[in-house]
């Protein structure tokens, strides 16, 4: 279940966390994957790894925000893999600050890291999977899009219009057999989240009490993740288009 053998796949933010953890899952079950990163040498740490597992990766590095970046990327993807099948928005960015402590210049590193670089990269690979007559767009949101997060504001509402923006897409570009879904993360343990319990107690304390209330009673691991993209870039997923998956161990039910 689940075969990708053969497809050409790009994971965005794919050199740590849950975008290493999507990136070895894809390889595993097939695909060719391109690792876009801004840290290349996390991105390459994962490509090497992903090569002594079997699977098949290379490294580029790319600013998802910058759309000239983007498309010189996907040149370098036809180059070292070919047309791309499957595309994953999963590169982004947070702090915790409640909204009225936070300034411009954070607002626009949270959009663009979170909004504007998923409009980059769909912009620049849909075609491939026109042209191809099929696709998987799988973004990766967040649950504080869904319900809401203290102290996270113009992340939710960056994370929010990456779901808007996913159904529109996935309505717009049906008639190409491209599916287009989300999924949205509950509290998972990745190194974006030990960056931000280093910045204060009170986002330790956030953490541990998140970990408290999840009815699983555990954070979500990469891993988690990654099972959930691998579903919806499978076949196996062919009728479902315009959805958001919730993996968050039930700590959101909405």
């Amino acid at each position: 279940m689940f075969e990708l053998t053969g497809k050409v796949a790009i994971v965005t933010g794919g050199g740590r966390g849950i975008g290493r953890a999507i990136s070895r899952v894809l390889a595993k079950q097939g695909a060719k994957v391109a690792i876009a990163d801004i840290r290349l040498d996390e991105a390459e740490k994962t490509a090497s790894g992903i090569g002594k597992e079997g699977g098949r990766a290379g490294a580029i590095k790319t600013d998802i925000t910058d759309l000239s970046s983007v498309k010189a990327m996907i040149e370098k993807v036809h180059e070292l893999l070919g047309k791309v099948d499957i595309l994953v928005n999963n590169a982004g960015w947070d702090r915790i600050v409640p909204f009225l402590k936070t300034t411009p210049d954070l607002w626009n590193r949270i959009i663009n890291l979170n909004y504007k670089g998923v409009l980059n990269c769909v912009y620049c690979v849909a075609n491939d999977m026109i042209e191809k007559n099929s696709g998987r767009i799988i973004s990766i949101s967040s649950d504080a899009a869904r319900v809401g997060s203290s102290g996270e504001a113009v992340y939710s509402g960056a994370k929010g219009a990456v779901i808007s923006f996913s159904k529109t897409m996935a309505r717009e570009l049906a008639r190409y057999n491209i599916n287009v879904n989300v999924v949205c993360p509950g509290p998972t343990e990745t190194p974006l989240v030990e960056e931000m319990k280093q910045e204060s107690e009170k986002n330790v304390k956030i953490f541990e009490a998140m970990s408290k209330i999840i009815p699983l009673r555990r954070m979500g691991r990469p891993e988690d993740i990654a099972y959930a993209v691998a579903f919806l870039a499978s076949d196996e997923a062919g009728y479902i288009t315009g959805q958001v998956l919730s993996v968050s161990g039930g700590l959101t039910m909405a």
